[in-house]
């Protein structure tokens, strides 16, 4: 990648921007204009990635490598893998697994504004169930986890039967996310990509924990400015997305963030919705990007964006089964410039 000139978004009578304009600055919010590393890869070129995209996502489909090793390759290059590992999971930590947008690896200076998530308690499907049948279990587990972590779900006495492929948990399984969604565990470390479970005041560093704890609304705001910055410029639904909130849950917070100059009401070409533009973003005259996405990078995380601003339909189809899929199992945007231009399907055919 090579560094271009850079200036503030052109902006017309009627604050509107080209879909080039819109493409080339999301792409430099997103890291990809950033001057390559002039030698080893460290934890500050790390950092100012992290510092783009706000947080990375992880998944269990591994068919190149983990998902959250590819951002960080695909704006630096070539870089030492176990140093993400390190930063995440070795002391000093620096990153925390939660979520985020989805199981993220995410900054701890973040850890405040996610306790809202963990307070509210919404979780989803099994976790939710296990937490009110069973709630003397709940207790047992976490005891067990006090007692004996970190552990995996497969190390508890009475981890329960799993009951199928993919999210088919077992209790035990269920029991411990449900305490890491609520904030009462940590992801200690990763064996063979399995999550492993302690006591979060043995996880997260204790001048994180004693940090205040913004209101909810207050959090909002602070998380949608950082989707603002990260995306460079995008609509409700997007910035709502990029750190999961609803559309109604963020639509006051970002009224909010405009009255107080936080965010600019544009109009981008050809987008239905009203965006919203983060007034420190930068606008390179050209990108000249050369890269290969992870399906789950932070730039493509909304498809119905990628849609909009790259004209790219884009669908992971890893659980389509296989005579539906229209581009492969595993597909891999190609970048080129400012345009996303192909796709790479990587999962091998060894019979």
């Amino acid at each position: 990648m090579t560094t271009a000139p850079v200036a503030r978004p052109r902006r017309s009578r009627r604050d509107a921007m080209s879909l080039a304009e819109a493409r080339r600055l999301t792409l430099a919010a997103q890291g990809f204009a950033d001057p390559a590393p002039g030698g080893t890869v460290d934890r500050r070129h790390l950092r100012r990635v992290l510092g783009r995209v706000g947080m990375i996502q992880m998944d269990s489909v591994n068919v190149l490598v983990r998902s959250h090793y590819l951002p960080a390759f695909s704006r630096l290059g070539p870089y030492p893998r176990d140093l993400l590992d390190r930063m995440a999971y070795r002391r000093p930590r620096e990153l925390f697994e939660y979520w985020g947008h989805e199981a993220s690896l995410i900054p701890m200076a973040l850890h405040p504004l996610l306790r809202w998530r963990m307070a509210r308690g919404d979780a989803w499907g099994g976790m939710l169930r296990v937490s009110r049948e069973r709630p003397d279990y709940v207790r047992s587990v976490l005891a067990e986890v006090a007692e004996r972590g970190p552990i995996g779900s497969s190390e508890l006495s009475d981890p329960g039967v799993k009951r199928g492929p993919w999210w088919g948990w077992a209790d035990g399984k269920r029991a411990l996310e449900w305490l890491y969604w609520t904030g009462r565990l940590a992801a200690a470390e990763r064996r063979n990509f399995q999550r492993l479970y302690d006591l979060t005041e043995r996880v997260i560093p204790a001048e994180v924990l004693s940090a205040p704890t913004p209101p909810e609304d207050e959090a909002h705001r602070e998380l949608l400015g950082l989707a603002a910055r990260s995306l460079g410029v995008g609509t409700a639904a997007d910035l709502a997305d990029y750190v999961r909130l609803t559309v109604p849950e963020a639509r006051p917070r970002i009224a909010e963030l405009v009255e107080d100059g936080s965010l600019r009401p544009v109009s981008v070409e050809g987008w239905a919705q009203p965006a919203f533009l983060d007034p420190e973003a930068r606008l390179p005259r050209q990108v000249e990007a050369r890269a290969l996405l992870s399906p789950f990078d932070s730039l493509v995380w909304c498809r119905p964006r990628v849609a909009r601003l790259f004209g790219m339909e884009f669908r992971l189809e890893v659980y389509v089964p296989a005579p539906g899929r229209r581009w492969g199992y595993y597909v891999l945007p190609l970048l080129l410039g400012d345009r996303l231009v192909g796709r790479a399907d990587l999962k091998a055919e060894r019979k």
